[in-house]
């Protein structure tokens, strides 16, 4: 799948890859892709839960060792 925008935030803690996804999503237009990249298992739950929260989708979500990758597709509601 290809993204717009890459985020790389392996080895930042919550809240931080949370913050720079929602700050990098921002800067997207509307079906955008940003392919974000953590090693914080937190972020297994919060990053879905923010995307469903703020109209955004998660298209894809893959975990390769201790790192997860989330492909999250722009909506149209405001963050």
């Amino acid at each position: 799948m290809e993204a717009n925008h890459v985020l790389d935030c392996k080895g930042l803690q919550c809240p931080v890859p949370l913050i720079q996804a929602k700050r990098a999503v921002e800067r997207l237009s509307v079906n955008e892709i940003l392919e974000l990249h953590t090693s914080d298992p937190g972020s297994l739950q919060d990053i879905p839960m923010w995307a469903r929260a703020n109209g955004h989708t998660i298209v894809k979500q893959q975990t390769d060792g201790s790192t997860y990758r989330f492909w999250i597709k722009k909506g149209r509601r405001e963050d």
